[in-house]
C-alpha cells in the first residue's frame, strides 16, 4: 500500500509541470488563445501575451522566443488586426497528417469574416502550435519579417 501511495504522490508532483504547457486537445488549445480577445476582465482582452510564460504554454520550442521577443508589428496576427470585436469563433479539425493537426478557426472580426489555419503537434507538454496561416501569411513569416 505504501508502493502505491509513493507512486501517486511521485506522479502529483509532476502534475503542475504538465499541466502548465500545452492542451489536451487541438480544439481546447484554439478555444484558449481566442478565450484573451474576449470582452471580459481587462486582463482577458489584451490578446495573447507576450510573455515566456504563455509562450511555452501555446507554442512549440522553435516558435515560442519569436513570440516573446520584442517586436513593433502594425496589428495583432490572430485576429488580423490591430482592434477587435469577436464575433462567435468556429473551430474545427480540418485535416490530420502525420506528426500535425491543422485546425481551422472561423469568426468575424468588427464585421470583417477572418479564416485562420493552426498546424497543431502533440508531443509530451500536449498540443502546441507550430505555425499559424493566414489566406496571405503566416505567424512565422510574420513574426520574423517584424522583429527588432
Amino acid at each position: 500500500m505504501r508502493e502505491i501511495a509513493g507512486i501517486l504522490t511521485l506522479f502529483a508532483g509532476f502534475w503542475p509541470a504538465i499541466a502548465e504547457a500545452g492542451f489536451r486537445s487541438p480544439e481546447s488549445l484554439v478555444r484558449n488563445v481566442y478565450g484573451y480577445y474576449g470582452r471580459g476582465a481587462p486582463e482577458l482582452s489584451k490578446g495573447l501575451p507576450r510573455d515566456a510564460a504563455t509562450a511555452r504554454q501555446f507554442f512549440d520550442p522553435s516558435l515560442r522566443k519569436a513570440w516573446s521577443s520584442p517586436r513593433s508589428e502594425p496589428y495583432d496576427f490572430l485576429v488580423q488586426s490591430p482592434r477587435w470585436t469577436l464575433g462567435p469563433v468556429a473551430i474545427s479539425v480540418l485535416r490530420k497528417q502525420y506528426d500535425k493537426t491543422y485546425v481551422a478557426a472561423l469568426f468575424d472580426n468588427n464585421g470583417r469574416r477572418v479564416t485562420l489555419n493552426f498546424i497543431l503537434v502533440n508531443g509530451p507538454e500536449g498540443w502546441l502550435i507550430t505555425d499559424v496561416e493566414s489566406p496571405h501569411d503566416s505567424l512565422r513569416m510574420f513574426l520574423e519579417q517584424f522583429r527588432n
